[in-house]
C-alpha cells in the first residue's frame, strides 16, 4: 500500500516554490499520494527522498508494452476509476483471434484491412491473438512466423503448454509478443521463458484470490511485465473481477493487482459479442480478445472506445485551418463554422453533398459548437477576422464574401465592420447548406 500524503510531505523540501505545478509542497504530496502527479515534477527533491518515495511515485497500475516500434501497444498506467476525475490514458487494446488451424495468412490479410476513418479519426484493431488450437509445436511456430511476417501489429500468443509456446515465442521474440498464459501448473516455465525473451506475460488465475497469489509467486521470480486474467468467463463475474482489480490497484495500492487486466469474449452471436466487449471496455479491461473480424461488427466497438478514452475535459476539435472541398476556384464560397469536430464534419459532409466546391473555415473556439462559442464570446467578428487573415482567404478568393451560420446572424454587422468582408446569412441547420449552395452559387 502507498504512503500517505503526510508521509510523503515529510520527505519533500518544503520550500513551496510552485515549480511542481502545485501551490505548496503539501498539496503536491497529497496529489502524489492519490496518483495524480509524479515525483519527477518536483525538481528539488533529494536523491534519498526519491528512494523512499519510489513506490508512492509509481502509477498504481504498471505500464506494460506489447510489440515494438510505432505499432507497440501500451496498457496500464491508469490512475482513475472514473474518467471525469481526470481521464483514462491508454485505450483498451482490441485483439482479433486467429487459430493456427486456419489459413493464417488469409486471416492476417483480413485483419490488416480492419481500419476505419470516421469524423476525421483513424480507428484500428491493435493485436493478432494467435491461438494454438492444433497442439502441434511446429504448426504453432509456423503460424506465429506467418503472423510476424504479414503484419506490423503486435501479437498475443495463446498456449498454456510451455514447450509449445517456447518454439513459437522464440521464433518471433523480436516482435515482443504477449505470452498467454502462466497458470499454477506452468508458471515457473512460462516465467523463465518470458524473462529469457524479455516478453510480457499474461497471468491466468482461478478467481481473484488465486490470481493475486500467482502474481506474487511470479514477481518473486523477478518478472514484472504482467497482464492479469482472473480466469472467469461469465460476463457479470468478469466485470466484477475487472472492477475489483482496478479498485484495489487505484484506491488501495494493492501491488499484486497493479497491472493491466484482460478479458476474453465468449458470445457466439456477433452482436452479443460486441456488446460483451463493450462492457469489458468500460469496466476496465486493458486488452480484449474477441472473434469478431468484420468492419461492420467492430466499428461500433471502436467508436465506443474512442468516446470513452477521450479526455472529457478537452473538447474534440479539428485544426483551425481553411479546408478546400472539391475543385475550388477564386469564385468558390467561404463557409464559417467552429473547430468543434462534430460541427465541422457535419458541415463538411453537407458541403460535399451540395456538389458546389467551397472553402470551410473552422474558427478556433476551443472546440465548442457555434451557439456555445457565440454565447461564450469565442465566435465574434474579431475571431472570424483573425481566422480569415491567418488563413489568407483574401488571396484564395476574389469576392470577399463569407457565409455565416444562420443561428449567429447577429454577428453579421460586427463581422463586416471588423473584417471588411460582406456577410451572407446561411441556413440555421447544416442540412440546409445543399439547397442554399445550389441557389446562391451553382452555375
Amino acid at each position: 500500500m502507498g504512503l500517505t500524503g503526510l508521509e510523503i510531505f515529510k520527505q519533500l523540501p518544503k520550500t513551496n516554490t510552485g515549480d511542481c505545478g502545485f501551490p505548496t509542497c503539501l498539496a503536491f504530496a497529497m496529489a502524489l499520494s492519490a496518483g495524480k502527479t509524479s515525483l519527477d515534477k518536483c525538481p528539488h527533491v533529494s536523491e534519498e527522498a526519491k528512494e523512499v518515495l519510489g513506490a508512492a511515485a509509481a502509477p498504481p497500475i504498471k505500464l506494460v508494452k506489447v510489440g515494438t516500434g510505432e505499432y507497440a501497444v501500451e496498457m496500464g498506467e491508469e490512475t482513475e476509476l472514473f474518467r471525469h476525475d481526470k481521464r483514462f490514458y491508454h485505450p483498451a487494446a482490441i485483439a482479433v483471434l486467429i487459430k493456427d488451424t486456419e489459413d493464417v495468412a488469409a486471416c492476417v490479410a483480413a485483419f490488416n484491412e480492419l481500419e476505419f476513418e470516421r469524423v476525421g479519426m483513424h480507428y484500428v484493431t491493435d493485436l493478432v491473438a494467435l491461438q494454438c488450437a492444433s497442439g502441434d509445436a511446429a504448426k504453432f511456430k509456423a503460424a506465429a512466423e506467418t503472423v510476424a511476417a504479414n503484419t506490423n501489429k503486435p501479437c498475443l500468443l495463446i498456449c498454456q503448454d510451455a514447450a509449445v509456446m517456447a518454439a513459437a515465442a522464440t521464433a518471433v521474440a523480436a516482435k515482443k509478443p504477449l505470452l498467454y498464459a502462466a497458470t499454477n501448473e506452468n508458471y515457473e516455465e512460462m516465467t523463465a521463458l518470458a524473462q529469457k525473451l524479455a516478453c510480457p506475460l499474461a497471468v491466468k488465475g482461478n478467481g481473484l484470490a488465486d490470481l493475486s497469489e500467482l502474481v506474487e509467486k511470479i514477481t518473486k521470480l523477478g518478472h514484472k511485465e504482467l497482464v492479469l486474467d482472473s480466469g472467469n468467463r461469465e460476463t457479470a463475474q468478469v466485470v466484477a473481477d475487472l472492477t475489483q482489480i482496478r479498485r484495489l490497484a487505484v484506491r488501495k495500492r494493492f501491488r499484486p493487482f497493479g497491472y493491466p487486466a484482460m478479458a476474453f469474449t465468449t458470445k457466439e452471436d456477433s452482436l452479443a459479442e460486441i456488446t460483451q466487449a463493450g462492457v469489458y471496455l468500460a469496466k476496465y479491461a486493458g486488452l480484449i480478445v474477441l472473434h469478431a473480424n468484420k468492419k461492420a461488427e467492430l466499428l461500433p466497438l471502436l467508436s465506443w472506445r474512442q468516446n470513452l478514452f477521450t479526455d472529457p475535459q478537452k473538447p474534440i476539435q479539428v485544426e483551425a485551418k481553411a479546408v478546400a472541398i472539391g475543385d475550388v476556384t477564386p469564385d468558390s464560397p467561404v463557409y464559417i463554422t467552429t473547430n468543434f469536430s462534430l460541427t465541422y464534419y457535419i458541415v463538411e459532409s453537407e458541403v460535399e453533398a451540395s456538389k458546389v466546391p467551397a472553402y470551410i473555415l473552422p474558427v478556433n473556439t476551443g472546440g465548442v459548437s457555434v451557439l456555445t462559442a457565440w454565447a461564450a464570446g469565442k465566435l465574434t467578428g474579431d475571431s472570424i477576422n483573425k481566422a480569415l487573415k491567418e488563413n489568407e482567404l483574401e488571396v484564395k478568393v476574389n469576392h470577399k464574401t463569407l457565409v455565416l451560420p444562420g443561428y449567429v446572424a447577429v454577428l453579421s454587422g460586427n463581422t463586416e465592420e471588423v473584417s471588411g468582408w460582406k456577410v451572407l446569412i446561411g441556413p440555421r441547420e447544416a442540412s440546409g447548406i445543399s439547397k442554399f449552395a445550389k441557389e446562391k452559387f451553382a452555375r
